[in-house]
């Protein structure tokens, strides 16, 4: 199979999750300022998890480029990636809907941990086919960036149970860290 085949399906499916999240936002029977507030919990999710589907849309848009075909093991890790972001949804409505309670908050984390987890999984299973000497092993060298993510995930989901505002501003931390486009694909694909 052609690397842009997967690619085309999973831009599908990220836009299918977007969707879903965006359809969340409940509209307000109040037509001033007031009658939005009870409804900023629930937006501040959507943003930070829409920023998260960017995220890995962008980066995965990165990898398959990198990627010559497509075997069935990077179809199925490719799969797996794929059902832990199409959570996202479920534990960015609960979150918001809970006003960022403890259990949400350290749900929301699990998710974040195992979309990251598949993440590696699914670079893994590209670099095993195409080998060590594969454009995709030299972008990702010892991916310092994908390591201390899965750590800090971890971290976040055991202190959503010390205090839930540590676990966002780690989600969100983390989200700043990969804000800006994984350039060691672009530049290893530019060279």
């Amino acid at each position: 199979m052609k690397p842009s085949r997967l690619e085309a399906f999973s831009d599908g499916v990220l836009a299918i999750i977007i969707t879903i999240m965006v359809l969340e936002l409940k509209v307000p029977h109040g037509e001033d300022l007031a009658s939005l507030q009870p409804l900023l919990p629930v937006f501040l999710s959507y943003i930070l998890s829409f920023i998260y589907i960017a995220i890995y849309w962008n980066n995965h848009h990165h990898m398959i480029h990198a990627t010559q075909r497509v075997t069935g093991s990077i179809l199925w890790a490719n799969l797996h990636l794929l059902f832990w972001l199409s959570l996202v949804p479920f534990a960015t409505g609960w979150m918001g809907e809970n006003h960022f309670a403890t259990l949400p908050v350290a749900l929301y984390g699990i998710v974040l941990f195992m979309a990251g987890l598949a993440y590696v999984i699914l670079q893994t299973a590209i670099i095993r086919d195409q080998g060590e000497d594969s454009k995709l092993r030299h972008a990702v060298g010892k991916d310092v960036k994908g390591k201390t993510s899965a750590a800090l995930y971890a971290a976040s989901i055991a202190l959503a149970f010390v205090h839930h505002w540590i676990a966002i501003a780690i989600y969100i931390a983390v989200a700043l860290m990969w804000l800006v486009p994984d350039r060691r694909i672009e530049r290893t694909l530019a060279h």
